[in-house]
């Protein structure tokens, strides 16, 4: 039998309970078990709430997996405003590494009560203890002695902040990953002080606003964001909070990676926690990732697989493993050209070299200039966007050499280099002295290094970074060194550099009175060039070195299986005309003789039908349609897509789309010239793409001539599935195509699919949530653990659709 049905609703009502039941006890309640991916083991979680005593009760989930027995604890915390719940597929990772993982929703997020104090030492750091000592209380955590568990935090920003304090003010924490964090508050939002209004806001604004912070938090918001300039109470307040504030009881091995695309928490704060952590005689290594809080890649499987290789060697004591080099950087060369990624690579040194490491001096020139502090700082310069995330933000495009940076005439002075005569990378913070002199007591400036190129060149300003310093009894005159922001940044033969010192910025609160300053320049600029630091060389493949030697072994085994090996099943024709049919499919777990990630399925599909591969997170969907097309092999069974068996590579693979994890787009490019850009580079024929079919059918309408950064979330996903629609598969793949987007947005990726497949064409749509496919499927397959677990019955030429095993309801 095959799947045909009138439509998901027509299910008889017991057949839609049945799979309500059945999802319900796949979900589970309070402790539960979740195989957290299709080729993994279980992992146990337990979740609960604590109490933390006068009245905070803080919500918590806990990680293992493998056999019973004693290991060492991780504790993941999450960034400002999110939840325990960002930190669940790390955790379940760490799980199955062998750790046993605590993660938890800080005060005022999630489902945590109390009021959110910045990781108050009496608050959010006391808690963490607490938390520690329900650790050295489970059986399954090694115990360094009684109520001393082996326990290591990881996190993020404020996830991050709050490794390091625990780290401080806890002796039982054993080793540290902090990223894109702060070691000073209230460096990071007076810096120089001046207020970085926008970024403070932000902080507000996803707290929940003032009334979630503390009294003496909100108190403080409020006055420096009315006056606009920091005072000595609100900076002691946020010292009192920051890890600097503890640095000399920072004693353990620690990672510390740090975003380059980063103007909240900059490279600065990184370089600072690692002079002092390392002056305690600890371990350090420094990792700058090319995103950050302005947008960019994290990097995350590389920065969390470096996570777990740090744990290994300082909690389970692996003195073999490979935590890296001492500093790497990632540098980012162009895009590539067939998805639009930006192409990234390492590079590395024996030892951290700081920020000002192998200094050169480039000379400036320029006379001395007058220039405005307009009234109200309006209009104000504009450099990063704070909030502005994603592949979009710009840094991310000044990091592919994209000017997008504003200055106002009149509103700043600027001073330029002669070309340079040879490459130049800056890996560091260049610093130069000015003298400065304003008609206001106060003067607040703002510093920057642009690249510009030859001739009338667009000025890039990398990472879009700016300093900004406050210059106290400027009436007088004074000279003032700045520190300009750090960055790892290539000047190519022939660019200047350019240093502007601007008196607004976007992002910073300026004096609100009217103000003429006078600069000129009394140094030239120093240029770190951080000389022990390489782009190393890809290594050749191991496969170089073995092959000359087993080839003739190699050729030898298949001239003795040659006998046994068999040429592809021939074709169907009986299933000439059938999209998909599946039968007897089995996949095993890696090193699992028992485990499969697929056992013994068997369903076939028709065309015309939307079918809905439905269960919940590791029921074996993805490897499924892994096998579908042709990327993994099956332990045994049979998939024949058009009558023909599909193996790697199979021609019939050429009828088949799939959208699976979403594609990169060239962001200054229009969806159009994007998905134009994708079929030239598959190297078929532009009148086999058949584009304006597919972009009719995801309905973009004018967007198309837009450029991609401008798009929304549900936009951006209809044009990854209009580019899996190119040249009008007969079978289209969509995993999990709806994540991400909200109601209407997954409303309007409903329609797109029930358009495509109106055509006479199929898709199959993978999800865990029942109520998309019972709005957007024509047929369903529930899946659990591997097995068919149910799928609609009805007549069809085939003997049956389901397995043997299987349970099967009629419509």
């Amino acid at each position: 039998m095959d799947l045909r049905l009138p439509a998901f609703r027509g299910l008889r009502r017991g057949a839609v309970a049945a799979v309500v039941a059945a999802l319900l006890v796949l979900a589970g309640v309070g402790t539960w078990t979740a195989v957290a991916s299709d080729d993994a083991p279980a992992v146990h979680r337990t979740d609960r709430v604590m109490d933390m005593g006068g009245g905070i009760r803080i919500d918590t989930s806990f990680f293992t997996s493998g056999s019973p027995g004693r290991r060492p604890a991780v504790l993941l915390a999450h960034g400002f405003g999110g939840s325990k719940d960002d930190m669940t597929d790390q955790a379940a990772t760490l799980a199955r590494d062998g750790y046993a993982v605590l993660t938890w929703s800080a005060r005022g997020f999630g489902r945590s009560t109390g009021k959110i104090g910045l990781n108050d030492p009496k608050g959010e750091v006391a808690d963490v203890s607490r938390l520690i000592d329900w650790l050295a209380k489970r059986p399954e955590v090694q115990l360094d002695k009684p109520g001393d568990p082996r326990v290591g935090m990881a996190g993020a920003s404020y996830g991050g902040a709050i490794a390091l304090l625990a780290a401080g003010y806890d002796h039982r924490v054993d080793a540290i990953a902090p990223a894109i964090t702060y070691w000073n508050l209230a460096d990071a939002l007076f810096p120089n002080g001046v207020f970085k209004k926008l970024w403070a806001g932000v902080f507000v604004n996803s707290g929940g606003g003032c009334a979630k912070f503390t009294a003496e938090l909100c108190r403080m918001y409020e006055r420096v964001a009315e006056s606009g300039k920091p005072d000595a109470e609100a900076r002691a307040l946020l010292q009192a909070r920051s890890p600097s504030a503890v640095a000399k009881d920072i004693k353990v091995p620690t990672l510390l990676v740090q975003g380059q695309s980063d103007s909240l928490f900059p490279l600065g704060q990184a370089d600072a926690a690692a002079r002092a952590i390392r002056a305690n005689g600890a371990p350090v290594d420094v990792d700058w990732i090319a995103g950050g809080h302005d947008g960019g890649d994290m990097e995350t499987s590389r920065v969390q697989a470096r996570d777990t290789a740090w744990f290994d060697r300082y909690l389970k004591g692996d003195k073999g493993v490979d935590t890296g080099p001492a500093f790497r950087i990632t540098r980012t060369g162009g895009i590539d050209s067939t998805d639009g990624a930006a192409q990234l690579k390492g590079a590395s040194g024996a030892s951290y070299p700081g920020l000002e490491s192998g200094q050169r001096t480039v000379e400036l020139s320029g006379r001395q200039q007058r220039f405005a502090n307009p009234a109200g700082a309006t209009p104000p310069a504009v450099s990063a966007l704070p909030g502005l995330g994603g592949s979009g933000g710009l840094a991310q495009l000044s990091s592919l050499g994209v000017g997008v940076s504003l200055d106002f005439p009149g509103q700043y002075a600027q001073f330029d280099s002669r070309p340079v005569r040879q490459d130049l990378w800056i890996t560091g913070s260049p610093t130069v002295t000015v003298h400065v002199t304003s008609t206001s007591d106060d003067a607040v400036l703002f510093g920057k290094v642009y690249d510009v190129g030859p001739g009338k060149g667009q000025p890039v300003l990398p990472s879009q970074l700016v300093a900004p310093v406050r210059v106290e009894g400027a009436r007088a005159g004074k000279d003032v060194t700045l520190t300009l922001p750090a960055v790892d940044h290539e000047v190519q033969k022939g660019h200047r550099l350019r240093l502007v010192l601007a008196s607004t910025d976007l992002g910073y609160a300026s004096p609100t009175a009217p103000a003429t300053y006078t600069v000129s320049l009394k140094s030239g600029l120093k240029v770190p060039t951080a000389p022990g630091v390489a782009t190393a060389a890809a290594p050749l493949p191991s496969w170089v070195w073995w092959l000359p030697v087993t080839g003739a072994v190699v050729a030898a085994a298949l001239l003795l299986t040659a006998r046994r090996r068999t040429t592809a099943p021939a074709p169907d024709p009986a299933l000439a005309d059938v999209p998909l049919q599946i039968t007897g499919l089995s996949k095993r777990y890696a090193k699992s003789a028992d485990r499969y990630a697929v056992k013994d399925l068997s369903f076939r599909v028709e065309k015309g039908q939307v079918l809905g591969l439905l269960g919940p997170n590791g029921a074996g969907k993805t490897t499924t349609l892994r096998m579908l097309m042709g990327l993994i092999r099956p332990d045994g069974g049979e998939i024949r897509v058009f009558g023909h068996a599909v193996r790697p590579g199979a021609p019939v693979l050429s009828r088949v789309g799939a959208f699976v994890e979403g594609a990169g787009f060239l962001p200054h490019l229009s969806g159009r010239e994007n998905l134009e850009l994708y079929w030239r580079a598959t190297g078929r024929p532009a009148e086999d793409a058949h584009l304006d079919e597919a972009l009719e059918i995801a309905g973009l309408g004018d967007a198309l001539g837009r450029a991609v950064r401008t798009y929304s979330q549900g936009m951006r996903q209809r044009l990854a599935i209009a580019q899996a629609m190119l040249g009008l598969p007969d079978l289209l793949i969509l995993d999990e195509p709806t994540n991400g987007l909200d109601p209407p947005q997954i409303r309007e990726m409903r329609e797109v699919m029930i358009r495509y497949a109106a055509g006479g064409r199929t898709v199959i749509v993978s999800s865990h949530l029942l109520a998309e496919v019972e709005q957007s499927c024509t047929h369903l397959v529930v899946m659990d653990r591997g097995r068919l677990l149910l799928c609609s019955r009805h007549p069809c030429p085939a003997p049956a659709c389901c397995g043997p095993s299987s349970r099967s309801d009629s419509a």
